[in-house]
């Protein structure tokens, strides 16, 4: 098992940063109801490690008696869809934006199952810990279509009595208004690096070894604040070489190399041929699961690094009008492809202009 997963808090008491959020979590536990909640933060900062943990405060270890089952959903034209679920007796987690374009069924159909079919605690009238209403936790929220986010907004209502919804999402601001006025919003913000350096020595002194201080706060920085991917490289460091080396490099994830890599082959060739090899690579990252808007950030950060500050302001509205493509769009090849073509027309001009 991952460091990150093995030594992930159980407990709102137990976690690391943000107690005063973790006292109020409880508080709310301790009452055995909850409104429908919209979780936001940054990647890495703990929003799935607190909804576990305020879970288990609702309904005690039962919670953590997960299940992995695969759903089928069909579409009024008979299509049908397969989504991943994590389900206990208490709980169903999901990520309907994996249906793309139909995710808008996927939500309504879960939904309205839950509804109907009430928690366990509601059947039997058992006085077990726990309210009598399921909880539906639903991931990347903001990755779903207006469409579906609309369903969500006119089924959350009917169906408050028999479940609540526990949303996640990194950005809000694309998740609809009606949708953020009916839940009560909680932001869960980065850890600072000191907090990750504590972190860091936490999980090294449960694997009883010995991490320099310069080492923790150069994996820290590099991290850039997610949590998540400092635990990571502390493992793989780990695996690397032990006894630690205070100078030891801290290794980068293989993504992200590569895309740093397709951005200096952009920059140093603009041709139809480096054009259809950077599509290759663009489709290898999306093979690797690695999200549209996560590559299209990503790539133009390198690219905008070295650029002339006459020339950044363009590639970054071009970056934000094709990241509202891939948004909108159902083939993300296409708009990742047009960035990369739109930005080799700005570089060739500026070079020849420059030159000339």
């Amino acid at each position: 098992m991952l460091w990150v997963d093995k030594h992930r808090p159980t407990a709102l008491e137990k976690l690391s940063y943000h107690a005063e959020l973790g006292e109020r979590l409880g508080s709310m536990a301790e009452d055995g109801d909850i409104p429908h909640l919209l979780f936001y933060g940054p990647s890495g900062a703990g929003k799935k490690t607190r909804v576990q943990c305020l879970l288990k405060a609702l309904y005690g270890a039962g919670a953590e008696k997960q299940r992995l089952e695969h759903r089928e959903f069909k579409t009024p034209t008979n299509k049908t869809i397969e989504v991943t679920t994590v389900a206990s007796n208490y709980h169903i987690e999901m990520n309907p934006s994996d249906a793309g374009n139909n995710d808008r069924f996927v939500v309504q159909e879960v939904i309205k199952e839950i509804a109907q079919s009430g928690s366990v605690l509601a059947k039997t009238g058992a006085q077990k810990k726990g309210p009598a209403f399921k909880v539906i936790l639903m991931v990347e929220v903001d990755r779903l279509s207006r469409q579906a986010q609309a369903g969500l907004r006119r089924t959350m209502e009917k169906s408050s009595s028999a479940c609540r919804l526990v949303m996640i999402c990194t950005n809000p601001s694309k998740v609809i208004d009606p949708i953020r006025s009916r839940c009560l919003g909680i932001r869960i913000a980065a850890p600072s690096e000191e907090e990750i350096v504590g972190v860091l020595h936490e999980v090294c002194e449960k694997e009883r070894l010995t991490l320099p201080d310069e080492l923790a706060a150069r994996i820290a920085k590099s991290s850039g604040r997610n949590l998540r991917r400092a635990i990571l490289a502390l493992e793989e460091c780990k695996v690397a070489q032990y006894p630690f080396n205070p100078s030891m490099p801290v290794p980068q994830p293989d993504w992200e190399v590569y895309i740093k890599a397709i951005a200096q082959d952009i920059c140093r060739e603009q041709s139809p041929a480096r054009l259809v090899a950077t599509r290759d690579k663009l489709y290898e990252l999306l093979a690797k699961c690695i999200p549209a808007d996560v590559i299209l950030k990503e790539l133009c950060a390198e690219l905008v690094s070295k650029l002339d500050d006459e020339l950044k302001p363009q590639v970054m509205a071009c970056a934000a009008f094709y990241e509202h493509r891939v948004q909108q769009g159902s083939k993300e090849i296409f708009h990742l492809e047009a960035f990369v073509a739109k930005f080799m027309v700005i570089y060739k001009k500026f070079m020849d202009a420059m030159f000339a």
